[in-house]
């Protein structure tokens, strides 16, 4: 018997050259490819694509000279792709899945495996259960990429995608606001992929760590407001309509203003799920993760749409986006998509959507916001993840299970437990605690209406965690 891997809420993910190895790469590959033989279905070919950590290029072709040996067709993209540019591809194919090797915004030490099915979308538990039984029943050095059996064809995405994605928007409008927009890919895979397409909208662009780099400049793949200093400076210092940047592997976004302040994700999802509502099919929702801004509550009662809350992980918004039940979907840690477009979250289209909003309304992110506020009442976030030693994470589980009746004064109106424990106060503000599977990490969430009752009450909730 093989060891254990696991696919967590988006592959497989573990330090390179630690658990991450060719051998046991290839192990996962074979499973997928012995799951995919037995389903019927392999013989529509696999994409294998990478994003640009170490030894991404050589992953992917060793992952298809082993999909190949064992008789099953390749499409092997020519170079480092966004992960929402795989999953194009493998509906534009006709595919049976894609291999992506991936760790998203994990730092640079960790690399990772991602496997996508026939519809695009990220695998869902009961296909990664088989594919882990089959790991586990695959001893270590048994795989090797052998005698190819099939054809390994080269892809070659860009242009399809871009064309799709500027399908989606107002050229014309966006061309006739004449934005100057910065764009940071993080050293990643989203260049020539975002930059192109706003340029091809008319947009100025200009670009900052545009080079693809697999220590991602020393720093880190994550698009988050620490991360953007540099670009939060030349959106300021060069009076820019406002910046945009992905993570690594660009299905993550990110929104600087022009005084250089990071918009927060929740607040361009609320924005965006805002400005769609008034054109998307009848009977279509929204779907937001149990971990996301009640913003998107208030815009589906203000627009009479229904709200769906799933558990973390995106592709549970995914399965609603292909049951035809939702035009949008969002998760807090920056991901979206929307009703037509692909089962997994793009960073590139939301930052084509927000430049398409901006040059719309003729504000900037900041102003836009405000007027949000005004409209559907101030809603504040904030995380929290709290390292703890083993004893106090053996506590923090038997509260957890047990959801409170009050949280430091405030009476909880109801919980939800499916993903964690969330409770819900009588204002509409929350509080929501997800235990890692993996780490002695505690994950608290809160909302409210102001940031005094922001900061009271994720003093008072982690009191109460902890206590």
């Amino acid at each position: 018997m093989g060891a254990a891997l696991k696919f967590g809420t988006s592959g497989w993910r573990a330090v390179l050259a630690e658990e991450f190895t060719f051998d046991n790469a290839r192990r996962v590959v074979a499973s997928i490819a012995d799951h995919l033989l037995e389903k019927g279905i392999a013989g529509q070919g696999v994409v294998v694509g990478s994003d640009t950590r170490f030894l991404g290029e050589r992953f992917r072709k060793d992952a298809a000279a082993v999909l190949s040996s064992r008789g099953v067709p390749v499409w092997l993209l020519s170079r480092d792709v966004p992960t929402p540019v795989l999953s194009f591809e493998i509906r534009r194919l006709g595919a049976a899945g894609g291999i992506n090797f991936t760790a998203s915004h994990n730092p640079p030490e960790y690399q990772g495996l991602k496997f996508s099915t026939a519809d695009g979308a990220p695998a869902l538990p009961d296909v990664t259960a088989d594919i882990e039984r089959r790991i586990a029943e695959t001893p270590p050095g048994s795989v090797l990429p052998e005698k190819s059996r099939s054809e390994i064809r080269s892809s070659d995405p860009r242009d399809p995608y871009l064309d799709s994605i500027l399908s989606r928007v107002d050229r014309d409008v966006i061309r006739a606001a004449r934005l100057r927009i910065a764009v940071d890919p993080r050293f990643g895979t989203s260049r020539g992929y975002l930059d192109e397409a706003l340029r091809r909208a008319g947009c100025e662009v200009v670009t900052i760590h545009d080079t693809a780099d697999p220590t991602f400049g020393g720093t880190s793949p994550q698009c988050d407001a620490r991360n953007l200093l540099v670009m939060r400076q030349l959106v300021r210092r060069q009076k820019l309509s406002f910046g945009l940047a992905t993570d690594g592997d660009a299905d993550r976004f990110a929104v600087v203003d022009p005084s250089g302040r990071y918009v927060t994700p929740n607040l361009v999802l609320g924005l965006l799920a805002a400005s769609l509502a008034g054109a998307a099919p009848q009977g279509t929702g929204i779907a937001r993760s149990v971990a996301t801004t009640h913003l998107l509550d208030a815009v589906a009662a203000s627009a009479g749409r229904p709200l769906l809350e799933t558990p973390v992980g995106f592709k549970y918004i995914g399965e609603l986006l292909l049951a035809g039940k939702i035009f949008f979907g969002g998760e807090e840690s920056a991901g979206l998509t929307i009703g037509g477009h692909l089962p997994e979250k793009d960073g590139i289209l939301a930052g084509v959507l927000v430049a398409e909003l901006i040059a719309i309304r003729q504000l900037p992110p900041d102003a836009l916001v405000r007027e949000m506020f005004r409209t559907l009442g101030v809603r504040l976030t904030r995380r929290l993840d709290l390292r703890l030693d083993a004893q106090i994470m053996a506590r923090v589980r038997l509260r957890v299970a047990s959801p409170p009746d009050s949280i430091g004064g405030r009476k909880v109106a109801r919980t939800v437990t499916i993903d964690g424990m969330k409770a819900i106060f009588e204002d509409d503000s929350w509080c929501l605690v997800r235990l890692s599977g993996t780490e002695p990490v505690a994950r608290l969430y809160v909302e409210a209406r102001s940031p005094g009752a922001l900061h009271a009450l994720a003093r008072d909730a982690r009191r109460w965690l902890l206590g």
